[in-house]
């Protein structure tokens, strides 16, 4: 694993230098954020934005969904407007700085991800994305708003709780390689674990990674 100028996600090292260029096209991008407050609007290179306390969506808004649909529905949900959110912004970003699918489209995710607030990206050395159904990623989400958010309330919980974050990540990353995948956290912070860690995968493998990752880091 190298650091290598990295400044908004760490990688293995043969994926350094497609994160360096992701990096520069980000930093492009988001310079050109204009805020018109009288108008209600933030813009960024012509796109509208939108702020929202992190709170607001990774407790009050699981929150209202579970009474209203219970806890499993809920979740469900939750994870959904993340993937959902993922996808088309991985389209947009696709089109926008012409990129190709696989490992380059991929790169652009986690740059954007932490530019936008939802956490920083920690691609850990075992993963092995690949255009099939043997993608694997394994990875961790410092930093995560979900998570941050109950532990700035002091609420304890029992289950990982950064259900938006890996949504949105199997959001991005379907779209990018072009393949069905799936994501959950297998630790996090939220309940006392070390960090907010991932596994990402096709829906077939997805339980037997999760299973091997568990066992692996004692989790």
């Amino acid at each position: 694993m190298s650091e290598s100028s990295l400044k908004n996600v760490r990688c293995p090292d043969p994926f350094v230098p497609l994160f360096q260029q992701a990096e520069k096209n980000m930093e492009v991008f988001f310079k050109e954020m204009r805020t018109a407050p009288d108008q209600g609007e933030i813009t960024i290179q012509g796109e509208r934005y939108i702020l929202a306390r992190a709170a607001t969506f990774s407790i009050q808004l699981q929150k209202i969904l579970e009474e209203e649909y219970g806890r499993l529905a809920a979740e469900k949900i939750v994870y959904n407007l993340g993937r959902a959110a993922g996808t088309k912004d991985a389209e947009f970003f696709m089109r926008k700085m012409g990129l190709s699918q696989g490992p380059e489209a991929l790169s652009a995710g986690p740059v954007h991800f932490a530019h936008a607030g939802w956490a920083f990206v920690d691609i850990l050395e075992e993963s092995d994305p690949s255009q099939d159904e043997e993608y694997f990623l394994l990875y961790d989400h410092p930093y995560s708003f979900e998570a941050d958010s109950y532990l700035n309330e002091k609420i304890s919980t029992n289950r990982p709780v950064c259900r938006m974050n890996a949504g949105y990540s199997s959001g991005w990353c379907q779209v990018a390689f072009g393949i069905e995948l799936v994501a959950k956290e297998i630790s996090c912070r939220a309940r006392g674990d070390a960090q907010c860690r991932f596994v990402m995968a096709h829906p077939s493998r997805i339980n037997q990674y999760t299973v091997a990752m568990k066992e692996k880091y004692d989790l």
